[in-house]
């Protein structure tokens, strides 16, 4: 697929990516150069097919050239988060039998350094991994070699290495195994996802009936290149022939978006809530005309997406309205993201239903889809011009579903991976013998197949009155709230439900503000008595939409998030439960020692 694409690509972009502080253009055939050296390279340090590569690193263009070079000659790669502590290091090296490494820093080589000295105990036994050879990406590091000397090996050898590389290549099948992505799971050790070649070109194919991504469009990569939904996207980019933008950081991805214009914006649910988040606060510094202007502008916007939504004619009078409102408001949105944003994707968790209509509203066709690691990683997703608004979407070209007697969703397709690396228990439960991967998530399908997702079937909650609880769907409601970023809801075997709260600071603070109070640290505005009474408040609207068994009886207020680094989200941002609960035992312990009659008085 890659060298097809460089080779029609020649002298065109393939990527643009920040160096030295300015955007610099790679040609698809300076790409092409870099794999063939990499390979070469890999070749001359005696990397036979077979073997197995890891890459530790943000997301970066090396991260790519690395991976595609590896495959190139036989060998599996497995991803690695960079903030992975290094005992989980320590486990995927070991478990995935990895002893090349690919490296982004001195730091991250320091951590392999740890992993193969400290070593893991996992499951009852020691584990301890061998890396043979670590490959850093910028600067050097004791014992490593760099990118650059390893690329200058193949360039002394790519005479006679670039035979081999393409004999490599052509030997390999859609049912060889290309990568072991280890998903980091909300309980447990890390499980190996075993992918193909044939799993990830069949998840290519059926995105590509679809028009998503467009050849010659510029599409923005930000999300973790360790997490299959970025990794898809990376290779969706190559198999289109689009350019991709690389961001330079997460938090300049606003800026990153003006200077390089994407058409095609994939991100998860938290990036999409920060830029609706901030385009309101903006709107909350302009006068009552403007926001008057604003609220009007977007009725009208909704009103014309319900009717693209369903594939409804517009009428010429909406059209002329819209064409206002574009105008006067969504245009200034438009610039703020680049002024070329065609289609907005969402995937890996949630999103507001409410988000998702703003977005429609002002312009921007944001598409929720749904799918797994283990489903490389597609499912379903929503169409351009056929979205069902608080569904994920129908399922892909060659995708199958069901839903179980017990409301699981079941899926069958050519994407599917091939199991759980040496965990045949586990994959036999997971896999049934008809066939049919069981996603762990409980949702329905309506008549023309569109998937809502309403809870995970692992998660939902038992309380002490014997009642079934899903706590997806109390999280989602109170995280709609103005003040909330996060929430866990507690009530296994507890006779009410409770709730650790985190804040969204930027609106907290602007309520301090509007009481005429100076903003403090997380820790002094989560203590404020305003803070307080605001979040109870939301609770107790969010209890009247539950039934009485559902409701939060008990809240308590985080003076922090909750972050990948502390363990407690996924590389995905999914909640780690056990993880929290052990964590804030405490905190739980305190509610239920109050009785958690009625919402408690946080702190």
């Amino acid at each position: 697929m890659f060298f097809d694409a460089a080779q029609m690509g020649g002298a065109g972009p393939r990527y643009v990516a920040k160096r030295e502080g300015v955007y610099r253009t790679t040609t698809w055939t300076e790409s092409l150069a870099a794999v063939e050296e990499i390979a070469a390279g890999l070749i001359a340090l005696g990397l036979e097919p077979g073997r197995r590569v890891a890459i530790l690193s943000a997301t970066r263009p090396e991260w790519m050239e690395a991976d595609l070079a590896a495959l190139a000659i036989g060998c599996a790669t497995i991803p690695i988060h960079p903030s992975s502590p290094v005992s989980e290091c320590a486990y995927l090296l070991a478990d995935s039998g990895a002893r090349t490494v690919f490296v982004e820093n001195r730091r991250h080589a320091e951590k392999v350094a740890a992993a193969v000295r400290d070593g893991v105990e996992a499951e009852g036994r020691r584990l301890t991994p061998v890396a043979d050879v670590v490959i850093v990406f910028d600067g050097h590091a004791p014992g490593c070699l760099t990118m650059q000397e390893v690329r200058r090996r193949g360039r002394d050898s790519i005479g006679s290495a670039r035979d081999e590389i393409h004999r490599r290549t052509g030997a390999l099948v859609r049912e060889d195994l290309a990568t072991i992505v280890y998903t980091a799971g909300t309980t447990g050790l890390p499980k190996g996802v075993v992918q193909t070649h044939g799993n990830h070109l069949s998840a290519l194919e059926a995105i590509a009936s679809l028009e998503i991504a467009l050849r010659g469009e510029v599409d923005f990569e930000f999300l973790p290149l360790a997490h299959s939904f970025g990794r898809m996207l990376e290779y969706l980019g190559i198999f289109m022939g689009t350019v991709t933008a690389y961001a330079e950081r997460t938090d300049t991805l606003m800026h990153d978006m003006r200077k390089t214009r994407p058409h095609l914006v994939p991100a998860v649910p938290s990036i999409f809530e920060k830029i609706h988040a901030s385009l309101h606060e903006r709107l909350g510094r302009q006068g009552a005309a403007s926001r008057a202007v604003f609220d009007w502008a977007l009725s009208v916007g909704g009103q014309r997406a319900d009717l693209a939504n369903r594939g409804a004619a517009i009428p010429t009078w909406l059209q002329a309205l819209d064409a206002v409102a574009q105008r006067l408001v969504f245009d200034g949105i438009h610039q703020r993201l680049g002024g070329r944003v065609r289609l907005l994707v969402s995937g890996a968790a949630p999103l507001d239903p409410q988000i998702i209509r703003f977005f429609h509203a002002v312009g921007l066709p944001l598409l929720e889809g749904y799918g797994l690691t283990e489903t490389t990683p597609i499912l379903t997703i929503n169409r351009p011009g056929a979205t069902r608004i608080g569904t994920v979407g129908q399922a892909f070209p060659g995708v199958t579903l069901k839903i179980a007697d017990d409301g699981e969703i079941l899926a069958k397709g050519p994407n599917l991976a091939m199991g759980y690396f040496n965990r045949p228990a586990e994959t036999a439960e997971a896999w049934d013998a008809e066939g049919w991967f069981h996603t762990g998530d409980i949702g329905e399908l309506d008549a023309d197949g569109y998937l809502t997702i309403t809870d995970r079937k692992k998660e939902l909650i038992k309380t002490a009155g014997g009642r079934y609880v899903a706590p997806r769907k109390i999280e989602n409601l109170l995280r709609a709230r103005r003040f909330v970023s996060r929430a866990v809801v507690i009530g296994d075997r507890l006779e009410h439900c409770l709730a650790l709260i985190t804040l969204d600071l930027d609106e907290v603070a602007a309520l301090a503000r509007e009481h005429g109070l100076t903003p403090g640290s997380p820790a002094e505005l989560a203590g404020l008595a305003i803070v307080r009474a605001a979040i109870e408040r939301q609770v107790e609207e969010v209890n009247g939409a539950l039934a009485p068994y559902e409701s939060i009886r008990g809240f308590r207020i985080l003076a922090r998030d909750f972050s990948i680094d502390e363990g407690e989200l996924t590389a995905s941002l999914e909640l780690r439960r056990k993880v929290i609960a052990t964590r804030y035992q405490a905190e739980i312990r305190s509610m239920v020692e109050a009785g958690a009659e009625a919402p408690a008085t946080a702190h």
